[in-house]
């Protein structure tokens, strides 16, 4: 290859690694913008709370100190971690779930693109953070292990979906909160 091409190859890369990491000094922006669609979706996705599923209802305790560390890496780690596992708990048996099916695909397909925007932007920083990841990753797939078994308990009924789709706002609530402080 001649010097002219090896030349082209490098403006490119250079090019690729400013728009990237321009986008992921917009992150805190985009996110924003997705979870507050994505809160927008849930509720679009069903009704009001079903006044029978009351006395089912559980607190899970979702462990906040997750998104306190002090290094913002670590939060968009976390952040990351989450919208992972709302977006498992949404893409499997959700047929007892009486939900507007137009919303919750964009509310999937808004999940899922989030998450490939932080994995490109978390992916250059992880090495440092490796460890306060990994103590959050354990509480995070405690909280939402609960969650899981919840809705296998409960053979993913009808209530059972209601009361984690209101688990799940609250999650993408605290988020939102955090987002807005970075």
């Amino acid at each position: 290859m001649n010097a002219f091409g090896l030349i082209q190859i490098g403006l490119i890369l250079l090019c690729t690694t400013t728009i990237s990491s321009l986008q992921c000094n917009h992150l805190p922006l985009q996110q924003r913008k997705v979870i507050e669609n994505s809160l927008q979706l849930l509720d679009k996705m069903g009704k009001k709370f079903p006044q029978q599923c009351l006395r089912e209802k559980m607190f899970f305790r979702f462990p906040e100190q997750v998104l306190k560390p002090r290094q913002k890496e670590t939060v968009k780690v976390a952040i990351e971690e989450i919208l992972q596992h709302i977006f498992y708990i949404f893409s499997k048996n959700l047929t007892l779930a009486a939900w507007d099916r137009t919303a919750l695909e964009q509310f999937q397909n808004g999940l899922y693109q989030q998450i490939e925007q932080l994995e490109a932007c978390v992916i250059k920083k992880q090495t440092h953070y490796f460890r306060s990841k990994e103590v959050n990753r354990l509480k995070l797939q405690k909280y939402f292990k609960k969650i899981d078994c919840f809705l296998k308990d409960k053979q993913h009924n009808l209530c059972s979906w209601e009361i984690s789709r209101a688990e799940m706002r609250r999650c993408l609530q605290l988020i939102d909160k955090v987002i807005r402080k970075l």
